[in-house]
C-alpha cells in the first residue's frame, strides 16, 4: 500500500511539473531579430520567468538576435529553430562572470565569461538547428583597443603575443547537474567555445564546432567533471579540439567517455592537459577521425601533479596529422609528482606528413624554433617518476622520413644530451632533435607494443625505436622488428 502510494505521489509530481512547464517564444515575446538590437534583458527576463515557473522552453524562432552574456537557470531548455542565430556581443562590457566559481589551484587559469553562462544549476538543455555565434574576433579586436587606449585594462594583457587574455567563451557552465546539448552549430568564440568546469551528468552530442576566429580557440574544454558523454560532433578548432583539463587538486576529470567525433586542429585533436592539478580517471575515446591537425592525434600529459589513470584509446584514423602519441609525466608545480599509468592505445592508424598540416589555417599554432628532422611518438616519464602500464596495440603509423644529419644530428652515443626538460610545457617537440623516428620511450616501466607497424616514405638514417631507462619492455609482432635501439 506504501509502495502503490508512493507511486502514485511521484506520478502527480511528473504530471504537475509537465502541466507548469512554461514555454516561451522570441516571437511572442517580441524580441528583436534583426541582428542589431541588443536584446539581453529580454532574453534574461525570459529565461528568469520560466526558471521560477518550474521548468520549461525559450524557443528562438528565425531571425538573428544580439545579446551580452546569459545567465541559464535551472529547468531551462533554450531551443534554437534552423535559420535562428544568437549572436554574442561585440562589447566586453556585456559580459560578466557568474558568482560563486571558486578559484582553482592553477594560478594560469584565466578568467571565464562567457555568452552562455550558468553556475550551480540542473537539468539544463539547448538544443535545436539553430546557430549561436560569438562574432569572436570583433569582440577580441574591441577588446584588445580598449585596452591600449586605457578604457578596459585587461590585468593579464599577453604583451609578448600582443593579445588580450580576458575574452568570453561561447559557454561557461560552472558546477552544474544533468546538462545537455544537442545539434548545434557553434560559432567564433572569442575565446575557448565550450566550457564545462566540475559539473556532473553531461552529454554534449551531434554538435558542429567551428572556432577558429582567434587565439586559444579550443573547441570544447572539460575541467574536472564526472560522468561525461561528448558524441557525435564534429570540431575545427584554431587551439585543441577536444581538451580534457583539471585545475583543482581535490577532484579530476571521471569517467569520459569521448566517441565518434570527427576533429580538425591547429593544435592537438583530442588532450589531457595541460593544466593537470587533480587528474584523469577512467576515460575512453574512441572512434575519433582525425585531420590536417598540428599537433598530436591523441596526447596525455599530467606535468602538474595530477593522477592519471585507466585510459582506453581505441580506433583512432589520422589523416595530416602532426603526431600519433604523445604521452608526458612531467612536474612542473614544485615538489607535486603526478601519476601516468594503465593507458592502452589500439586500434589506430595515422599518416605524418613532412609539412604543417595546418598550413591552411589563419591562426596555426607556433612554430617549432630550431632545426630538426621529423619527431616521432614520444612516451617519456622523468627521471625517478616513471610512466607505468603502457600498451600500444594494432597500431599503423606512416612517417614521412627525409631525416638528414645535415638538418639535425642527435646521434645514440649522445643519448644522455636530449634534455628532461622536468619542468617545462608539454609538447612532441619538447626534447628538441631526438635520435628516433617512430618512437622514443624514457622513463617508463612496463610497456607492450603488439602488433604495431612503422613505415617510412622516404629514408631516414635513426633507428624507428629508442627505449630508454624502459624496464618490462614487451615486442610482438613489431615491424620494423630489427630496427631500435634500448639503453637501459
Amino acid at each position: 500500500m506504501k509502495l502503490a502510494k508512493s507511486l502514485f505521489t511521484i506520478l502527480m509530481i511528473s504530471l504537475w511539473a509537465e502541466a507548469s512547464a512554461l514555454d516561451l517564444t522570441t516571437a511572442e515575446l517580441n524580441v528583436p531579430a534583426d541582428g542589431k538590437t541588443l536584446c539581453t534583458a529580454q532574453l534574461q527576463e525570459a529565461i528568469d520567468r520560466i526558471s521560477a515557473q518550474g521548468g520549461g522552453r525559450l524557443t528562438f524562432t528565425p531571425g538573428s538576435y544580439l545579446s551580452g552574456g546569459l545567465m541559464l537557470r535551472s529547468g531551462v531548455e533554450l531551443y534554437l529553430e534552423k535559420d535562428a542565430t544568437l549572436l554574442g556581443s561585440t562589447d566586453p562590457r556585456h559580459y560578466a562572470l557568474p558568482s560563486g566559481v571558486k578559484a582553482p589551484d592553477n594560478p594560469d587559469k584565466v578568467t571565464t565569461y562567457a555568452l552562455i553562462a550558468a553556475s550551480g544549476v540542473h537539468q539544463v538543455k539547448l538544443g535545436g538547428q539553430g546557430t549561436i555565434d560569438g562574432q569572436g574576433l570583433q569582440l577580441a579586436l574591441t577588446i584588445d583597443s580598449l585596452h591600449h587606449t586605457g578604457e578596459l585594462i585587461d590585468p593579464i594583457y599577453n604583451v609578448r603575443r600582443m593579445r588580450p587574455n580576458t575574452r568570453p567563451s561561447l559557454f561557461f557552465f560552472y558546477q552544474c547537474q544533468q546538462v545537455r546539448v544537442d545539434s548545434l552549430h557553434l560559432r567564433n568564440s572569442a575565446g575557448w567555445g565550450l566550457s564545462f568546469e566540475c559539473c556532473e551528468d553531461l552529454t554534449l552530442s551531434g554538435l558542429d564546432v567551428l572556432n577558429r576566429a582567434y587565439w586559444n580557440n579550443d573547441g570544447i574544454d572539460v575541467t574536472d567533471c564526472r560522468r561525461v558523454l561528448i558524441q557525435d560532433c564534429k570540431i575545427n578548432a584554431a587551439d585543441d579540439g577536444i581538451c580534457l583539463k583539471s585545475d583543482y587538486a581535490d577532484r579530476c576529470n571521471y569517467d569520459v567517455e569521448i566517441a565518434r567525433c570527427d576533429i580538425r586542429s591547429s593544435a592537438s585533436a583530442v588532450k589531457f592537459g595541460t593544466a593537470s592539478w587533480g587528474g584523469f580517471r577512467r576515460i575512453h575515446v574512441h572512434d575519433i577521425k582525425v585531420s590536417d591537425t598540428f599537433r598530436s592525434a591523441i596526447a596525455i600529459e599530467s606535468v602538474d601533479g595530477g593522477v592519471i589513470d585507466s585510459v582506453l584509446v581505441e580506433r583512432i584514423e589520422a589523416q595530416n596529422t602532426g603526431n600519433a602519441i604523445f604521452l608526458r609525466l612531467g612536474q612542473r608545480n614544485g615538489d607535486r609528482k603526478g601519476v601516468l599509468r594503465n593507458v592502452t592505445i589500439r586500434n589506430q592508424k595515422c599518416q605524418v606528413p613532412f609539412g604543417r598540416p595546418d598550413e591552411a589555417y589563419d591562426l596555426r599554432g607556433p612554430e617549432v624554433d630550431f632545426f630538426h628532422n621529423p619527431f616521432p611518438s614520444s612516451i617519456c616519464g622523468i627521471p625517478g617518476n616513471s610512466i607505468e602500464n603502457v600498451v600500444i596495440e594494432n597500431v599503423d603509423i606512416s612517417y614521412p622520413g627525409r631525416a638528414t644529419k645535415g638538418m639535425a644530428y642527435m646521434p645514440l652515443w649522445r643519448l644522455d644530451d636530449v634534455l628532461e626538460r622536468v619542468e617545462k610545457y608539454p609538447e612532441f617537440s619538447m626534447f628538441g632533435e631526438l635520435p628516433s623516428w617512430g618512437f622514443y620511450v624514457r622513463h617508463v616501466k612496463g610497456i607492450t607494443f603488439r602488433r604495431v607497424q612503422l613505415s617510412l616514405r622516404d629514408t631516414d638514417f635513426r633507428p624507428a625505436f629508442v627505449f630508454d631507462d624502459v624496464t618490462d619492455l614487451t615486442m610482438e609482432m613489431v615491424y620494423p622488428a630489427d630496427d631500435l635501439f634500448t639503453k637501459e
